[in-house]
């Protein structure tokens, strides 16, 4: 039988529609989007991993007037996003192993890097480096100490891991990233914890 971690895309992409009702379109995370924003010019180009329909994250950033890439890895809620958002960029993958073979001006991975083991947001840190412009900035949200859980969703289980804060700042520094802003537990958005960082040059990924 397979493990939470490895049926986490099948979830998602048999429940597209029942995760797209459940989204909340608050947007309580528009103050760190806000800060992200401001690290990318007006006209700028943005990569959203696990992007998935576009709402209400995508539609902020659309309407910010970023030229947005969305990517996900199930097929309904790339469905939903192409839908909503024709004139953007929708690709149906796999961050893991993810090569578009262009950069960004940006990059978020919003509430979705943290569905991977830790062994994969270990390997993760190359394929975000390798989408971000020198200069770009990177927004991320994760855990903050090493663990694992699984949690429930509709009936189902749900999984979730995390490196330590120290290990991320590790593998960013590594990665060619420097934090530009970092809050643990910012419980003003749900808990969650942020990473802001600029890609810097002559990295591993170059």
């Amino acid at each position: 039988m397979t493990s939470p971690a490895d049926r986490i895309i099948d979830l998602y992409s048999r429940r597209a529609q029942d995760w797209d009702a459940d989204r909340g379109r608050g947007l309580e995370e528009r103050p760190w989007l806000d800060r992200f924003l401001a690290h990318v010019p007006p006209d700028g180009t943005v990569l959203d991993l696990g992007c998935g329909s576009g709402e209400p994250v995508g539609r902020y950033l659309i309407e910010n007037g970023r030229k947005l890439t969305g990517v996900d890895a199930s097929p309904g809620a790339i469905d939903l996003c192409r839908a909503r958002f024709p004139d953007h960029d929708w690709v149906v993958a796999d961050m893991r192993a993810l090569d578009l073979g262009r950069r960004f001006d940006g990059l978020i991975v919003w509430h979705s890097s943290f569905h991977l083991t830790r062994e994969d947001q270990r390997a993760l840190f190359v394929v975000l480096a390798r989408h971000v412009t020198p200069g770009g900035v990177l927004m991320f949200t994760s855990g903050d100490e090493d663990d694992e859980s699984i949690g429930q969703w509709r009936g189902e289980p749900l999984y979730h891991a995390s490196l330590s804060t120290a290990e991320y700042r590790a593998r960013l520094e590594d990665a060619g990233f420097e934090v530009i802003d970092h809050v643990v537990g910012d419980y003003t958005r749900g808990g969650v914890t942020v990473w802001l960082c600029r890609r810097l040059g002559g990295t591993m990924a170059e």
